[in-house]
């Protein structure tokens, strides 16, 4: 009687779906040891040994970071000791990076310190098709 109707498939509305996730918060105080995984955004202000697969990763100026990390985004103004696999990366002038850095986008600010290798990410090939010619 009071329930909500299902749209014709079955599945929660459209709306529903597309609402922006709360970001997460890793406060100073906290370690956290192995796999960080998030479709959202995390804020690191803590230390995480092990590796990260976030949607968009901040790094705080007292955060630190022992392993690999992978992302759509990220920005770093504490310490990543590990490779960054990331669409966008930028380091803040406070940011203590030492590892290769996998990008598309990469920025870095003046003071930041950056020990490794930067290696630009591609964009795929447009898919080649094999047009027959009609006999």
């Amino acid at each position: 009687m009071f329930t909500k109707p299902a749209n014709s498939v079955g599945r929660p509305d459209a709306e529903a779906a597309r609402k922006p996730l709360a970001a997460s918060l890793v406060a100073e105080n906290v370690t956290l040891t192995g796999e960080l995984a998030s479709d959202g955004e995390v804020h690191l202000d803590g230390r995480l040994k092990g590796d990260a697969r976030v949607n968009r990763l901040l790094v705080g100026e007292g955060g630190a970071v022992e392993g690999t990390i992978e992302a759509d985004v990220v920005e770093v103004r504490g310490k990543v000791r590990g490779t960054i696999t990331a669409r966008s990366v930028r380091l803040h002038a406070s940011a203590d990076v030492e590892g290769d850095i996998a990008h598309a986008e990469l920025s870095i600010e003046a003071g930041a310190r950056f020990n490794g290798r930067s290696q630009r990410l591609e964009p795929p090939p447009p898919s080649l098709q094999v047009v027959s010619a009609a006999e």
